[in-house]
């Protein structure tokens, strides 16, 4: 199989891969077979020590940073409490977490979670976290220019491989909400 963007030497559907995926990046696959055409992600094996996106485009073509997009977790404080959320934007951007994330989530503060905070909860790798297979309940924040994607690279839970899936899946997800500006 080829992949729809780049040029990687190992490419095959996500669901024929889960063996190779991080369990909660498994388990978000077979529980969207049949609501989502999860067919249509697919897996590419990448080297994990560039997985961080300016040495992963570096290594796989620059093109790639305008077809690929970051997941970050964000801790939202408000009163006494804290709640967890992830936004998907861009490569290129930046989430705006002080702004729209901010007054999206009704926080006080919003600040990118603790990187052990980040990999504990949800069960993924820091560097390769995705949206799919976020814990239950978190909010996932959608920027529109990622749903416009005819297809969109993102991590796979762990720092080696990739997703690559179509744009419009992601606004598709569990709790995902596109939010118009929230790259900024």
């Amino acid at each position: 199989m080829r992949a729809p963007i780049g040029s990687f030497d190992l490419a095959r559907p996500a669901p024929d891969c889960l063996a190779e995926l991080v369990p909660p990046v498994a388990a978000a696959l077979r529980a969207l077979a049949g609501e989502l055409p999860v067919e249509r992600i697919v897996y590419v094996d990448t080297d994990p020590a560039v997985a961080d996106t300016a040495a992963f485009v570096e290594h796989y073509g620059r093109d790639l940073l305008d077809r690929s997009a970051n997941c970050v977790v964000v801790a939202a404080r408000r009163g006494g409490g804290t709640s967890l959320a992830a936004c998907l934007v861009p490569s290129a951007a930046r989430a705006d977490v002080n702004g729209v994330v901010r007054r999206h989530l009704g926080a006080r503060k919003v600040s990118f979670a603790p990187m052990d905070t980040a990999v504990e909860l949800t069960g993924m790798e820091y560097g390769g976290i995705t949206p799919l297979g976020l814990p239950a309940g978190w909010p996932l924040l959608v920027d529109p220019a990622v749903v416009d994607m005819p297809y969109c690279l993102v991590g796979s839970g762990s720092r080696r491989g990739k997703l690559i899936a179509p744009g419009g899946l992601f606004a598709r997800l569990p709790g995902a909400e596109v939010i118009e500006g929230l790259a900024g």
